[in-house]
């Protein structure tokens, strides 16, 4: 795929390298070029190239597959914004999370992020993932726990983008999870307020939270047996 990458953060940088290693042509843009290009020199360190820098608009018009919007909270909405028809066509995949001080929603009960975006580029197929975890964990080769690789929501309205992110899913050694409409990007970005609280609020372990899928709608009826016998 051609990807564009908008930012020259922290998650731009760990997504664009897997990115990069899988084969994939990636821009990253910034409104600094000269970061943006020691940023590409870096992700594409010992793979012989598949990435280079420069402007925002120059990532947009590389990114012919999808452009990551790796940029905080509103910022992404105002810079596709001021691209516009730059972006028309184009697979826009949001990580961000409008998490604020007290590990609240900045979107306050509003469209959320990835809505915004979408506003924002009416004429883009915007995508909602990668927004759960720490950047450092999307920088594992691969993020696996336990055995078992890292699953990966995916939020969207168009089957071509979502296919297309799955595969960028893919390609971190993740395994993809169909986490409904755009609609729902907004329960994503709340689980990511409700598990950076814990984390870092509480030091509780957020997967602690949940029960294993086999006990998702309780006990197995053969479980339940021995009790019935006590009564």
């Amino acid at each position: 795929m051609r990807i564009g990458v908008l930012g020259t953060g922290n998650m731009a940088d760990a997504l664009a390298t897997h990115w990069v290693r899988a084969g994939h042509q990636v821009t990253i843009g910034g409104r600094d070029p000269r970061k943006a290009e020691r940023l590409a020199a870096r992700a594409a360190g010992g793979v012989g190239g598949g990435a280079e820098g420069g402007s925002l608009r120059d990532a947009a018009a590389s990114g012919q597959d999808v452009v990551l919007v790796a940029l905080p909270f509103g910022v992404g909405a105002d810079v596709v914004r001021d691209l516009g028809g730059a972006l028309d066509g184009t697979v826009l995949l949001d990580c961000s999370n409008p998490v604020g001080p007290g590990f609240r929603l900045l979107t306050r009960g509003g469209p959320s992020a990835a809505e915004q975006l979408a506003a924002a580029a009416p004429g883009a197929h915007v995508v909602k993932a990668f927004n759960l975890c720490h950047e450092g964990v999307w920088r594992m080769r691969p993020p696996v726990f336990e055995g078992r690789p890292l699953a990966v929501p995916v939020c969207g309205d168009d089957e071509a983008a979502l296919a297309r992110v799955r595969e960028l899913a893919r390609d971190l050694g993740c395994t993809p999870v169909a986490g409904g409409g755009l609609d729902r990007a907004g329960l994503l970005e709340a689980t990511a307020a409700l598990f950076i609280g814990l984390w870092v609020g509480e030091g509780a372990d957020a997967q602690a939270i949940a029960p294993p899928l086999a006990y998702a709608t309780g006990p197995e009826e053969k479980e339940r047996e021995p009790e019935r016998g006590l009564r």
